[in-house]
């Protein structure tokens, strides 16, 4: 029986209980729900109790263990709920390419992009691949990740692409989502995209549901890659089988990724940057979770998703990393969440719980995660310096401590 530990001297908790009450959805400061001089309870890695610290039950005297947090503040793990992160390779010098102009789809017609990754990390070793991984989980607990998914797609066969699902299923610190991004790119193996999704939907999906690999399927909805219509099919089949679906959506061009995402139920519509206002008003409507990557935008010299419009319409929105090795080569929250604010008009309440419940809708995981309350897993960190602070300087977004499933991982 594990032992109860107590959190004492909080100055201040962020339990973001208003915003789950919301839904994530029209977030404004009081959402925060904020606890001066608190503490937390957890026993077997759930939260049991959090209250003022003057209030807490003399019940948890005994037999407990004590954590002392200094006053520092606490609030929800943060949840990188999108990512590439398993991959060989570099591709550095398309970052210069696109400096010279040279767009995506040029630089991927000329055998780069994805399929350049596909190529070093079909060679990669199981175990090289679990190293370079693992170092960059650790980059992101650092920052105060509890909750990281992580997707395939820079493998595109069989073989490769349950070796890479196999990988992420060791990673150590952070809760670990997995998802299958199998229909990232068609690999040169097959001559048409609706020739390769049938190889998933035959050969793939059936031995990943076997392994009990992923239960999530994204796919990537663009000119050049897939359209509309073979996502339909694709998310389809793969929905009848169990999986749930997220979609990479209008990123580059108007290509009826959003529009699919409300249709299908996906939880969630990944970049959105080319939507307009009708667009808008459906996912508003929609239990779908609009997960916006500004890193990625800056990047690739894209406009910004219209965030202001989205939340003010009414949609959930979450914010990710997208970190990966072409489009956006970093893994910097601190960034992500500055761009938030600057670019994409963003409030800082918006942002904090667009890293924490949003992000946890995103994943189906907000009964379990993102917030922090009785019954819900010890997900939260610990920081040196008043939540106003956060999200205001680029990499400046180390925790002192990070609480996941109630282990510390200490950073202080």
């Amino acid at each position: 029986m594990s032992l109860t530990q107590v959190y004492k001297n909080i100055g201040t908790l962020l339990s973001l209980e208003g915003v789950r009450k919301k839904d994530g959805r029209r977030v404004q400061e009081e959402d925060l729900s904020l606890i001066s001089k608190a503490a937390i309870v957890v026993s077997g890695g759930v939260i049991q109790w959090i209250g003022p610290q003057k209030k807490l039950p003399r019940i948890y005297a005994k037999k407990s263990k004590d954590i002392d947090l200094q006053g520092s503040t606490v609030l929800p793990g943060f949840i990188e709920a999108h990512t590439h992160s398993i991959f060989s390779g570099s591709r550095a010098q398309e970052f210069e390419l696109r400096n010279q102009g040279v767009s995506y789809q040029e630089i991927a017609a000329r055998g780069g992009g994805i399929l350049s990754t596909m190529t070093k990390t079909r060679a990669a070793s199981a175990k090289s691949l679990l190293d370079l991984t693992q170092q960059r989980t650790d980059r992101f607990l650092q920052q105060g990740v509890t909750t990281l998914e992580v997707k395939t797609g820079y493998a595109l066969n069989l073989k490769d692409e349950i070796k890479c699902l196999g990988v992420i299923s060791q990673l150590k610190g952070p809760r670990i989502v997995s998802t299958y991004l199998g229909a990232h790119a068609v690999p040169k193996e097959f001559s048409s995209a609706d020739e390769y999704l049938h190889y998933i939907l035959e050969k793939v999906l059936p031995v990943i549901q076997k392994k009990k690999l992923s239960q999530r399927v994204d796919i990537f909805i663009e000119k050049g890659f897939f359209t509309q219509e073979q996502a339909r099919h694709y998310l389809s089949t793969a929905q009848k089988m169990g999986f749930d679906c997220v979609i990479h959506a209008d990123q580059l061009s108007l290509c009826g990724g959003a529009e699919l995402a409300v249709e299908m139920s996906a939880l969630s519509g990944d970049h959105l940057i080319q939507i307009q206002e009708n667009q808008i008003q459906k996912l508003a409507q929609s239990r779908v979770t609009a997960l916006l990557l500004p890193a990625a935008d800056l990047y690739m010299k894209c406009a910004y998703p219209p965030a202001r419009k989205l939340i003010d319409a009414g949609a959930r929105v979450a914010l990710a990393t997208d970190f990966n090795p072409g489009s956006c080569p970093t893994q910097d929250l601190s960034l992500v969440g500055l761009l938030g604010r600057l670019e994409m008009k963003m409030t800082l309440p918006e942002v904090i719980a667009a890293y924490t419940y949003n992000a946890a809708c995103a994943l189906k995981l907000e009964q379990k995660t993102g917030t922090i309350g009785v019954g819900f897993c010890a997900d939260f960190i610990s920081i040196q310096k008043d939540w106003t602070d956060l999200f205001y300087q680029i990499g400046d977004q180390n925790s002192s401590k990070s609480v996941c499933s109630g282990r510390i991982f200490d950073f202080s």
